[in-house]
């Protein structure tokens, strides 16, 4: 039975995190020009240094093994400091903010993508301690919100700018 709770929770998260930005988070976000829009979902994602959690002894059970704990903290980092970066590019409107945001959200996506499939065949739950939280409750947030950043980039431009005149 305990194999199946984090991919349950897992699901849960990606449900519970989609109705939110289904329901809540797009129709506020389509009313705002795309670079205003996209900077509270890289905000979240600045958060993103908390996977190097993975890598310090005694926040897991036991230490995580490397081919894991390894690409999850400094993908997460990655991720991070690139979603920083791509905030201060729109904020600063540099000519290029939106190829940062693109390589931001494709970087911090894969990364989710291969830590989660490390993880499982890597890393069993129990070993996770304290980290549990984190693809548990954290990544479906992230993945939720790296889709929103993809169809609010994907989204034509004259739709966005037609819901801000609404």
């Amino acid at each position: 039975m305990a194999d199946f709770i984090l991919p349950l929770s897992i699901t849960m998260g990606l449900v519970c995190y989609g109705l939110i930005a289904k329901w809540y988070l797009m129709p506020h976000l389509r009313t705002k020009p795309l670079e205003e829009a996209l900077i509270p979902l890289l905000l979240f994602h600045s958060t993103r240094y908390v996977g190097l959690a993975f890598l310090i002894p005694g926040v897991t059970t036991v230490p995580l093994d490397p081919a894991f704990a390894n690409p999850a903290a400094y993908g997460d980092l990655l991720a991070a400091l690139l979603a920083l970066l791509a905030i201060f590019a729109l904020r600063r409107r540099v000519t290029g903010a939106l190829a940062l945001v693109w390589i931001f959200s494709i970087e911090g996506f894969l990364d989710l993508v291969n830590a989660l499939y490390r993880g499982f065949r890597l890393t069993l739950d129990g070993d996770l301690g304290a980290t549990y939280f984190i693809p548990a409750v954290v990544v479906p947030a992230l993945l939720v919100t790296h889709v929103l950043v993809f169809r609010l980039l994907l989204s034509p431009r004259s739709a966005v700018e037609t819901a801000r005149e609404v």
